[in-house]
Order: structure tokens, then C-alpha cells, then sequence
């Protein structure tokens, strides 16, 4: 099989995951939803970016981070060189909870081995930087702190899980603007360590949600 050949099917297997999620109707988020959020980017991205939930404009657009939110993480990812369409954006769950809510913990237990898992095993990415508490309580310590272990990698699963605020906090909080550049400008340097084959799996955190 030619490597464009294996990417073509990876392409449509995303794309059927995406129609999926358009017709999901799983949880009750389904109901209120003017557009479901699968996702946006390269289906062989080495960087996997994932948020918390839809908001207003992403509801509207049926896209990933499309806000003020989403134009902060366009300027962010500029500083490195990239644009979104070098990587891969999507959502712990992917249709918008009322009033921009949190995810509520069924939710996220529907949503993540549903169609998250399922988009991180296609995509394959050498590094999934997790936007918020969220989407950083599926591969750290639950109980971790955004503010106390944002920029701290962790190596597992052959790939790196690498912590930030997520954009909307920063906006909030321009103090964190600086923290925040400083870790995005630091991926490059953890996708070379992986492309060196420097990553050995490190234990996992204790109390790690079990939904993979």
C-alpha cells in the first residue's frame, strides 16, 4: 500500500467519524445544537490540538475554535510557523453545551471513546496539546491544577501530552500571555525529540481518568 493510498483511507475514515457525529444523538447535547463540531485539519498532523467544547460561533459554523478564542490560537500557532492547517483541532465533546456550560462527566464519557479516541488513533499525532482542565483530566492527574503543571510534557503511548491554558483563559488573563508563548514555542522542540526516537513512556499519573 502506497502512503498516499493509506492516507486517502485515513482521510474518509475521519470523514466518517465526522458524519457521525453530525447525526449523533447519544447524549441529550444532541437536541439544542445547531451544528455538531467534529473537527478541522490534517489527517496526518503531527500536532493534535484538543479543546474543551463548542461555543456561540462554533454552534453556528459547525467549526473548531472560530471565536476570539480561535484567533488567538491562530496568532499562537503563527509564532511557531504553522497555521491551522497544519494541524489537527477538535473538542473533548463536540456538540455546544447550553449556555457554553462545562461538559457534564457523561458527556465526556459518550463523547471521548465514541469519536475521540477513534480521531486520535486515525490522526496519529506526535503531540496532543490539551486546551484546558478538560481535555487535560483525560491524560493527567484529574486532580492537577492548568495553572501548576501547564508546559510539563508527558510521554506516553509513543507520543507526547503537553498541558496549556486554553486560549479563552489567557483573553481573560493577559498576565498569561507570556507563560503561554513561551510553552507553545516550545513544541517544536518536543515533535524534534520524538522525530530522534527519544520518547519512552513514562507511568501513568495516579487517579487518570479511565476512559481509553
Amino acid at each position: 500500500m502506497t502512503g498516499e493510498t493509506n492516507l486517502e483511507e485515513r482521510r474518509a475514515a475521519l470523514e466518517a467519524i465526522a458524519n457521525e457525529i453530525r447525526q449523533c444523538e447519544q447524549c441529550p447535547l444532541y437536541s439544542a445544537r445547531t451544528n455538531a463540531v467534529p473537527g478541522v485539519g490534517r489527517v496526518d498532523a503531527d500536532i493534535m490540538f484538543i479543546g474543551e467544547a463548542p461555543g456561540y460561533h462554533e454552534d453556528q459554523q459547525g467549526l473548531p475554535f472560530v471565536g476570539a478564542s480561535g484567533k488567538y490560537l491562530g496568532e499562537l500557532l503563527s509564532l511557531i510557523g504553522l497555521s491551522r492547517t497544519d494541524v489537527f483541532i477538535t473538542n473533548v465533546v463536540k456538540c455546544r453545551p447550553p449556555g457554553n456550560r462545562d461538559p457534564l462527566p457523561a458527556e465526556i464519557d459518550t463523547c471521548v471513546p465514541a469519536y475521540l479516541q477513534r480521531q486520535i488513533d486515525i490522526i496519529r499525532p506526535k503531540l496532543v496539546a490539551t486546551l484546558g482542565r478538560f481535555s487535560m483530566a483525560l491524560f493527567f492527574d484529574k486532580n492537577a491544577r492548568i495553572s501548576k503543571i501547564h508546559g510539563q510534557p508527558r510521554r506516553a503511548d509513543g507520543r507526547i501530552y503537553y498541558p496549556l491554558f486554553h486560549p479563552a483563559a489567557v483573553l481573560r488573563n493577559p498576565n498569561l500571555r507570556p507563560v503561554m508563548e513561551q510553552d507553545i514555542k516550545r513544541m517544536l522542540d518536543l515533535i524534534k525529540e520524538i522525530e530522534k526516537g527519544g520518547i519512552e513512556d513514562e507511568p501513568p499519573p495516579p487517579k487518570q481518568l479511565s476512559l481509553f
